[in-house]
This record gives structure tokens, sequence and C-alpha cells, in this order.
């Protein structure tokens, strides 16, 4: 169609070229998309329409009709308005044509709507089999059965390998709960010391000649300096508080000292204040002198306060301190006993794995080997969807896959392999 000058410059101008932009950007998109062809049940489409408004200049969209949809197993899209539409072998651009004809005649349009057809997702396909990893995966455009076999983490591994391979992991579980259990022992045996009291630790002994022989004796010395920094410290928290204490004590004695000074002196002011006051009422001395009087025993009695006060501080200081210094020894002990309780926990923990692994282990070792020179083939077949009925057929790694096909890998012994001594190496005499 083609359009005048004043037309397009409407078009380039504000909304209208956006609207006109994104019908062009979904358009593009649905092309091509609509390279895989069919639109299969379960697919994810998305629905544009939009309509070029004469008298506002500008393309506008429904929203009503727009949105996401599925195909239904019937191949049909429930659509507002329209109902169910049959999308049959229809693809993406033949689907938004059919509409946009079907809204057309349905609401008696003069012209066609503006109609785009997005497919969001296609329906995923299944990989089953002889695969590491089976279950469901994403479709996309040009997947082989190949490239699904890798979505499905290859092909199984022979059992041998995965048999060696738990051995190893096994192994590999005993050695670290052995070097668990053996730093569990040896810190149960440092708190056991603490709470003792006990002035050595006595560890657990380590046979001769054991692999875990220098390990031991690594973990016994880094158990013995956490043991020695530990006693120290709270050794050094004790002293700290009787220091305390004992400056506490003394600098009570000194202030009683002090207070004793005090009071001497307020004896002895007042004394002194009695023979001024009776002078000053005879006329012999001056006020001044006895207000003078008045004010040094007025100081003599606030420091005697002062001293009282900075007394009862020190003896709360102290109070404190003792209980502290009383409380340590608990505290520690507390402490070392909770410490010791999980530790002990975590010792039972170890244990019962290693006894469970080493179960696993012996099972593992005594299950039957498979048998040698049992050459194998992988093959694959696809079961696809047609006219509403499963349909099965052979396919190579480089097949193409359709949405919701299923792949199935299959392990089929070789025709040179030996009939006999597979069935001899799959019997419970050869399994022993």
């Amino acid at each position: 169609m083609v359009m005048s000058h004043r037309l397009v410059a409407t078009l380039l101008r504000g909304p209208a070229f956006a609207a006109l932009a994104a019908v062009l950007a979904a358009s593009a998109s649905s092309t091509a998309f609509a390279e895989g062809g069919k639109l299969y049940p379960q697919t994810k489409l998305r629905l544009t329409v939009v309509q070029w408004m004469p008298t506002r200049g500008e393309y506008q969209q429904w929203p009503a009709l727009g949105g996401e949809y599925v195909v239904s197993a019937a191949g049909t899209v429930m659509l507002p308005v329209l109902g169910a539409v049959p999308v049959g072998d229809l693809d993406s651009q033949s689907l938004a044509t059919d509409i946009a004809n079907r809204l057309q005649e349905k609401i008696g349009l003069v012209t066609r709507p503006e109609t785009t057809v997005e497919v969001v997702q296609y329906p995923p396909i299944y990989v089953v089999g002889d695969v590491a990893k089976p279950g469901e995966y994403a479709y996309r455009t040009d997947l082989t059965v190949l490239q699904a076999l890798a979505l499905g983490g290859g092909e199984l591994r022979d059992a041998d390998a995965t048999r060696s391979q738990q051995e190893i992991r096994l192994v590999g579980e005993l050695r670290s709960l052995d070097d668990g259990i053996l730093r569990s022992m040896s810190r149960i045996a440092r708190l056991e010391a603490e709470m003792a009291g006990a002035g050595k630790i006595e560890f657990p002994p380590v046979p001769a000649g054991n692999a875990n022989s220098r390990l031991a004796t690594e973990i016994f010395e880094q158990e013995k300096i956490i043991f020695s920094a530990r006693r120290n410290a709270l050794d050094r928290q004790e002293k700290s508080l009787s220091e305390l204490r004992d400056l506490l004590t003394a600098e009570i004695k000194v202030l009683e000292q002090k207070i004793e000074a005090t009071e001497e002196g307020i004896r002895t002011t007042e004394q002194e204040l009695s023979g001024v006051k009776v002078l000053v009422d005879k006329g012999i001395a001056v006020v001044s002198r006895r207000t003078d009087l008045e004010r040094v025993l007025a100081g003599y009695r606030s420091d005697r306060l002062d001293h009282m006060t900075a007394v009862m501080r020190a003896r709360q200081g102290m109070t404190e301190t003792t209980r502290n210094l009383e409380g340590l020894a608990d505290q520690h002990q507390t402490e070392v006993a909770a410490e010791l309780q999980r530790e002990q926990a975590n010792l039972d923990e170890a244990r019962l794995k290693k006894e469970i692994s080493q179960k696993l282990l012996m099972e593992t070792l005594s299950s039957a080997p498979a048998a040698a020179g049992d050459a194998k083939t992988l093959t694959y077949t696809i079961t696809r969807q047609e006219a509403g009925r499963p349909k099965q057929f052979e396919a190579e790694e480089d097949t193409p896959l359709l949405p919701g096909d299923v792949v199935k890998a299959a392990f089929v012994r070789d025709a040179g392999a030996a009939p006999d001594a597979a069935a001899a190496a799959a019997s419970p005499k050869a399994t022993q």
C-alpha cells in the first residue's frame, strides 16, 4: 500500500511511530520463529493486534485481544470475541493473517487490522533411557538428537566406572572421618583435662606405624598449645581480679585514715570555734575570726562526706570484683562443659557416619563386576505425536527434533558379543 508524504510524516511523529515500531518488531520476531513451521500443541503464542486510526493519525493497540495464548491439545487457540481458532498446519504468519480476516469479518471492519503472532515458547522435549539426567528440557529450533543427549548429561556411564568412582569417594570419606574422629577425641581429652584442672592432657593412644600417627602428633601439639593458652588466660584473669581487689582494699584503708584525720580536724575546729564565740560575745575577738573558723569547719565536714562516698564506691567495686573472681572458675567450667558436650555429639555423629560408609564400601566391593569385553552401542528412538497418536521410529545423532518429541537412548549389545559370556557374567554364581 502506498502512503502519502503527509501520512508518512504523521507516522514518524510521537506515539504513532512507537506503535508502528512495535508492530514491525513483532512482525520481524514472528517471522524468525515462523521458520519452525507448524505450531504444535502446548506452544505458547503472543498475539498483538493494532489498527490504524485515521482520525488520530496513529496506530492503536487492542489490549483486549492481545496477550499470550497456548495451543490446545485439539490444535486450537481460544481468543476473546473469536472463540476457538483452529491452528491446523498454519505457521505463525498464516495464523496471524487468519485471525485478522476473522476479526474483520466478525466485527465488520472496513480495513483488516494488523495482527502478529509470535512464538514465545515451544513445547518441551523429553530425554529418557540410558542417559545421566533424564527429564524435560526446553526446545529450540534446529535441535538434534545428539544435542538432546548433551542436555540429558550424556550417556549413562558404565557400571564399572560408576563403581570405581563410588569406591574412591567412600575411601576419601572414610579417611576424612578418621581424621575428624581423631581431632574430636583429642579435643575431648583437652576439655576433660580443663574440667579436672589437670596440669597436662592424657591423649588417646595411636597405634604405632598407623597412617594417622604423624597427623596425631600434630593434632596433639596443637591441643597442647590451646590448653596452655587457655590456662594462662584464666590465670591472668584471676590474677587481674585479685590485684584489683587488693587495690580496692588498700584504697579503702587510705580513705578510712583520711576520714579519721578529717574527724580530728572537725573536733579541733569545733573546740576552737566555741572559744572564739565566747570572745566575740565579750567583744575581745572580731567576728571575722568566727566566720573563718565556721568556713573551715564546713570544709572539713564536706571532705568527710566525700571520703565516705569514696569508701562506699570502693567497697561496692570490691564486692563486684570478689563476685567476678569467685564466678570466674564456675563460668569457665560451664563453658568447657558445654563445649565438651557439643564435641561428644560431633564424635558420635562422625562414628555413625564412618560405620555407614564402611558398610557401603563393603557392599560396593562385594558387588559383581561387569563382564569384560561386553561391547555396547547407544541407539536412539523418537516418539512423536502425529494425528493425535504416538508414532515411534529409529533416529540417528543428527536427526532433527520437533517440539514435544520424546527421545529414548538405549544401549544395545553388539552382534559380536558372546551371549554365553554375558549370561555367565549376569548369573549369581558369576557374581559370587
